[in-house]
């Protein structure tokens, strides 16, 4: 589903009954994550419909770059962007957005600097994009 703000939420790759049954393989990793992206967990969100992997990811680049570039304007809701970020990262696979995204927020929730953050989480949208434009190329 796309939110009235055109983002992409969970429920788009999943329905939610699917979503609490999938939720252990999903977010919760323990330290860093390694890859810009898990091409293994986005294919279980998506059930396997490659159309649908590619749909989303297409959607995830565009709403990925839109809020990192936003949040560097650093608006009244960057909290709340990065959350969005997370959410959306976590839901594909991108979990190195993810982690960047979680730094970011809390960080602008304790109200310390977020510069180095928001490098960090630029980074992580960098080598996903990277990751995700190689599967998108690849896949045609």
């Amino acid at each position: 589903m796309i939110d009235r703000d055109g983002d992409l939420a969970a429920s788009a790759i999943v329905p939610p009954a699917k979503i609490n049954q999938m939720a252990s393989a999903q977010a919760h990793h323990d330290g860093p994550f390694e890859r810009p992206f898990d091409r293994d967990h986005l294919r279980r969100m998506t059930l396997g419909n490659l159309a649908l992997e590619r749909e989303v990811l297409s959607m995830f680049l565009a709403q990925a770059g839109r809020l990192v570039d936003t949040l560097a304007t650093e608006p009244a809701d960057a909290s709340a962007l990065a959350h969005t970020l997370k959410g959306s990262a976590r839901a594909i696979g991108a979990f190195g957005v993810a982690d960047g995204a979680v730094t970011l927020e809390a960080a602008l929730q304790k109200g310390e600097g977020s510069d180095e953050a928001l490098a960090a989480l630029r980074d992580a949208v960098a080598d996903a994009r990277a990751a995700i434009e190689a599967i998108l190329e690849n896949s045609q």
